[in-house]
């Protein structure tokens, strides 16, 4: 029986509420800079201006965002998460990937660093065109996840270091590029890392 995204946002929402403070703290690996800093190359190149970020954390890539001249809305499904945010002088509100209230085409760009892993695959496309829905034809999207190699299936990780435990779907690089193709046209897809920290990154782009 398949998982449903609504069955785990509680459990997420209390991992990352409790797992804030830790998050907030914590710096960037200069490969995850790098991933941050081309897609920032790709929305000035296709004049992005007003960028809505899903899965924002404690915010720190919608400020780098914001300071470099975007509009930013940040969004989390976590209140702690998102107060840190406000902090950082951020717009950010309290949303889920399927709860995303906005209007359609109110954004250039959408970025979704290392969280569109908690979705299920029963609810996956569903979210992919919540979230094309958003986004002005022609904007842009990033997606980045850990998967492929020996990332694999979804489930509870029961091995997590966050209170309760986190739930996981790893997609295969084919898996993960047809699912995208269903909403979006893949403009570039590469991989950094192996094994447990192999990370998948997509840029994609909505059609007319």
């Amino acid at each position: 029986m398949s998982v449903r995204y609504d069955e785990v946002i509680g459990s997420l929402r209390a991992a990352y509420d409790g797992g804030a403070e830790r998050r907030e703290g914590s710096g960037k690996s200069p490969w995850k800079l790098a991933e941050r800093e081309a897609f920032l190359g790709r929305l000035r190149e296709h004049g992005c201006g007003r960028l809505l970020e899903v899965g924002a954390g404690t915010g720190q890539d919608s400020l780098y965002f914001q300071e470099n001249g975007l509009e930013v809305v940040a969004v989390d499904l976590s209140p702690a998460m998102v107060a840190h945010c406000r902090k950082k002088g951020l717009d950010a509100r309290v949303m889920d990937f399927l709860g995303l209230d906005f209007a359609p085409g109110s954004f250039d760009a959408v970025y979704a660093f290392n969280c569109l892993l908690h979705v299920p695959n029963s609810d996956f496309p569903a979210v992919l065109d919540t979230i094309r829905m958003l986004m002005r034809p022609g904007g842009l999207f990033y997606v980045g996840v850990y998967g492929g190699g020996s990332l694999r299936d979804e489930g509870v990780f029961e091995e997590d270091d966050h209170d309760p435990p986190r739930f996981f779907s790893f997609r295969d690089d084919e898996q993960l590029q047809e699912f995208a193709r269903t909403s979006f046209e893949v403009l570039d897809f590469h991989t950094v890392g192996a094994d447990e920290s192999r990370f998948q990154s997509m840029t994609l782009r909505r059609g007319r």
